[in-house]
């Protein structure tokens, strides 16, 4: 077995560096410095803003807010190391709380916004929590009554004396809100606490904090087995964010409009990294619904937006889509899956996101790999994901034997820098299974690199469909069907056979008041691809399973797809009598 041999690139771009960067190139200021920075220089610069609320937060109010908290968790005893959890959609304390943490060197760990009970308790055990702060709720779960659930003790002792017998790290809670809740803090009252601590003891933690400690704890999305917490630094995260806005042409002027979930490497790096380390302002809402995000988008005068290809499909196709001005929009980002060319076309066309850019990564790569430039023509941003990040060595190598294949041959994409992440919070093994001895971070993920040094995403290991010893690569089908104009989105999967091992089968979700048979869409693929490759069944469906950060969940479509197959067999066999 063999691994590439090139040279490690050892800098970012030097002639563009972000602020605090030393001679390689690299920041190395942590969160909590470069928010001051900007709080400094320009302090009445708009930070953060909840147009349906009509909150706004200058650089300077939003770092006296993170202060007051920061020192409100020192009063309860939470120190440099410990791990606080947030458990909320994007609420306006969301980064407050986030920075607060970097402030103090505790490390923030996200929680998914979709979690129930088991979950929860998986990832109190797993992270070793000392705190959580949480909301009320969201989509019909109650957050509070879980937690009372799995932490009885809560109602029996007062703050600041938990004993849970479950959990023997976890020592508060802290409702993020004004509601009171029985043994529970308020992030009001933590702030009044913080207003009685001086403030040299930010000061004193802050001169044995840096920039290579771990801030952040993001778990996995769980697209794919049990949640895992990866572990990124400051280092890590401000510079993938200020490259990402780099590429994107970021100014302080820039508005982006955030509506992917901050518990997400898209809304922590992608979106919230971008806009800090460029001076920028955010403009929020608190959980994607495309009203809220046309309506922001329009009163703000954003000129960026970020989302997943369902996001922006849910906003071009709204009824009342034609009622907002987009024209202010310039730029953003369709990541998070395999863009569909299609509605990458109908964002620059309808939507005026002239400069829309696509960014290719995974949480465990702070996420950013590649990304396109907004000045790139139009089929280098359809077809592939753009060339690697500054100070990113980017690398196609054969999953078998891990050699490195020449230019425009499929492989798996594996890239070693800055930053690849530190590692999954006490998990070794797993850790080493995606980390290897010359440090590459496997993806896991299906590419090829062209002689301009873009790559183009296949698919995924995992995802490729073998039918009677036949790869099939469902990006190849998927791409073909949605130039039908009947379809706003596929996803290919391979249902389980006897006979062949695998048979593709598509899930369409058709455009509102269009028609198509099952018949129609395998002629026209058969028509287009070698015969095999064609969905031998089509099933018509209204939405597809996601995550809370709006992947779509394409192993619990392979798992819906073997019990729809019976269905549709034995329906047949009644049929042929």
């Amino acid at each position: 077995m063999t691994t590439p041999t090139r040279p490690p690139v050892l800098s970012m771009d030097v002639a563009n560096a972000p602020i605090g960067a030393g001679e390689d190139g690299f920041s190395r200021l942590t969160f909590g410095e470069q928010l001051e920075f900007w709080a400094a220089h320009t302090p009445d610069h708009e930070f953060l803003i909840y147009p349906d609320r009509n909150l706004r937060w200058t650089y300077a109010q939003f770092n006296h807010r993170v202060n007051r908290l920061a020192k409100g968790f020192l009063a309860i005893g939470i120190q440099k190391g410990d791990h606080i959890g947030i458990w909320a959609k994007n609420v306006p304390d969301w980064l407050t709380f986030q920075f607060a943490c970097a402030k103090i060197g505790a490390v923030l760990a996200t929680v998914n916004t979709a979690y129930k009970g088991e979950e929860l308790d998986y990832v109190l055990r797993q992270s070793d929590m000392k705190m959580l702060g949480l909301i009320d709720g969201f989509r019909n779960v109650s957050y509070i009554d879980i937690l009372n659930s799995l932490v009885p003790e809560l109602k029996q002792h007062p703050r600041g004396h938990l004993k849970s017998k479950t959990y023997p790290h976890l020592k508060h809670a802290c409702y993020v809100g004004q509601e009171k809740h029985r043994g529970m803090y308020t992030t009001a009252e933590l702030m009044l606490l913080g207003d009685h601590q001086p403030d040299h003891l930010l000061d004193d933690i802050r001169k044995t904090l840096t920039c290579e400690d771990i801030v952040n704890m993001q778990y996995t999305s769980g697209t794919t087995g049990f949640p895992k917490g990866v572990m990124l630094s400051h280092h890590n995260i401000l510079n993938n964010g200020w490259s990402i806005g780099h590429r994107m042409r970021f100014t302080a002027a820039d508005k982006l409009c955030l509506q992917v979930p901050l518990f997400h490497c898209f809304g922590v790096t992608l979106s919230v990294m971008a806009a800090l380390t460029h001076g920028a302002t955010i403009v929020a809402v608190e959980v994607f619904d495309p009203l809220l995000g046309l309506a922001a988008v329009h009163q703000e005068k954003c000129t960026v937006i970020n989302g997943v290809p369902t996001m922006f499909i849910a906003m071009y196709t709204h009824p009342m889509f034609k009622m907002f001005n987009m024209s202010s929009l310039r730029t953003g980002i369709m990541a998070g899956t395999v863009c569909p060319i299609e509605v990458l076309k109908r964002v620059i066309q309808d939507m005026h996101v002239t400069e829309i850019t696509s960014v290719y990564g995974l949480t465990e790569a702070s996420p950013g790999i590649t990304q396109t430039y907004g000045s790139d023509t139009v089929e280098q941003r359809v077809n592939t994901v753009g060339p690697a990040f500054p100070g990113v060595e980017v690398a196609i190598l054969d999953p078998a034997t891990r050699e490195l294949l020449p230019p425009n041959t499929e492989g798996e994409i594996c890239c070693r820098g800055y930053n690849v992440m530190h590692g999954y919070y006490k998990m070794p093994e797993q850790t080493a299974s995606v980390i290897d001895s010359n440090g590459w971070l496997h993806t896991g993920d299906l590419a090829a690199c062209d002689e301009d040094g873009y790559y183009r995403i296949t698919g995924r290991i995992k995802d490729i469909i073998i039918r009677g010893g036949e790869n099939i690569s469902p990006r190849e089908v998927e791409d073909l069907i949605l130039t039908l104009p009947e379809v706003m989105n596929v996803q290919l999967v391979g249902a389980p056979d006897e006979k062949y091992g695998e048979l593709p089968v598509a899930f369409i979700i058709l455009n509102e008041g269009a028609t198509l048979t099952e018949e129609a869409v395998r002629d026209f693929v058969r028509g287009h691809l070698a015969a095999y490759k064609t969905p031998k069944y089509v099933f018509f469906v209204r939405e597809y399973p996601l995550t809370a950060s709006g992947k779509i969940q394409k192993y619990i479509l392979k798992e819906q797809s073997k019990a729809l197959v019976d269905q549709r067999r034995a329906e047949d066999n009644i049929l042929r009598g």
